[in-house]
């Protein structure tokens, strides 16, 4: 099993409201989100091309997420 730790301490309420509905369990990997004063997601994966999928997957919706905060 591989693992990674992705922390986010800006803008938690929001990004969790956007983020949480997108989130599901896949067949080789699975994504957690943590949220206290900082949103965690813990990414576990059963091999390294199922975390790059997965990694890939997170940073588009991060980016997404951020393209329209500038737009508001």
């Amino acid at each position: 099993m591989i693992s990674a730790i992705i922390t986010i301490d800006e803008n938690v309420e929001e990004l969790y409201k956007a983020i949480q509905p997108e989130i599901r369990k896949q067949l080789r990997s699975t994504i957690e989100i943590e949220k206290t004063d900082k949103l965690t997601f813990k990414i576990e994966a059963n091999d390294a091309v199922a975390l790059r999928a997965t990694l890939n997957s997170l940073t588009q919706m991060l980016s997404v997420f951020h393209k329209v905060k500038e737009i508001q």
